[in-house]
């Protein structure tokens, strides 16, 4: 993992959902490279085509309601997201999060506003914090079982890692 990593910020409010991450006429693509052309299509249409791989979210409470789709946070896995910041995520959400490989961290309401849409900041996963300007926000560490699954990229990576070292 980076030690330093320089990314922008894509903010959003309140109660994004499932359908707003990845519109339900989208889900009969099979192709999820070809359906995250649509990620975020109506709260930000520019979001799939102009996000960069290690961008971050800010999102407001919470984040990923609705449906329990893993589509959802795969299609903006899909686009290079790997670290989310809300004032609270959907509890699926933020579960289907952690089994893909991304980060949901939880941040305050103070922090929230300190995040500015398209601005840069500094991540620094190693060390649990992330830099806005002057402000320095620290990350929750997860938990060493957590943290196992997100280092593999994800549940099933954990786990085929898990059975491959058994195998040796």
């Amino acid at each position: 993992m980076a030690e330093e990593i320089k990314t922008g910020v894509w903010k959003f409010g309140d109660d994004i959902d499932t359908d707003q991450i990845i519109a339900t006429q989208y889900l009969v693509n099979p192709d999820i490279h070809d359906m995250s052309r649509y990620a975020m299509e109506i709260p930000k249409p520019n979001f799939a085509s102009s996000v960069k791989t290690g961008d971050v979210i800010v999102g407001g409470k919470n984040f990923g309601c609705g449906s329990s789709r893993e589509q959802a946070p795969l299609v903006l896995k899909t686009l290079g997201v790997t670290t989310i910041l809300a004032l609270s995520f959907a509890r699926i959400f933020y579960r289907n999060c952690i089994n893909l490989g991304i980060r949901p961290y939880e941040i305050s309401t103070a922090e929230y506003d300190w995040m500015k849409d398209q601005s840069e900041v500094i991540l620094h996963p190693e060390k649990s914090y992330i830099q806005v300007e002057d402000q320095v926000i620290p990350l929750k560490p997860f938990p060493p079982f957590v943290e196992k699954i997100l280092s593999a990229g994800g549940l099933i990576a954990h786990v085929i890692n898990q059975y491959n070292s058994q195998e040796k």
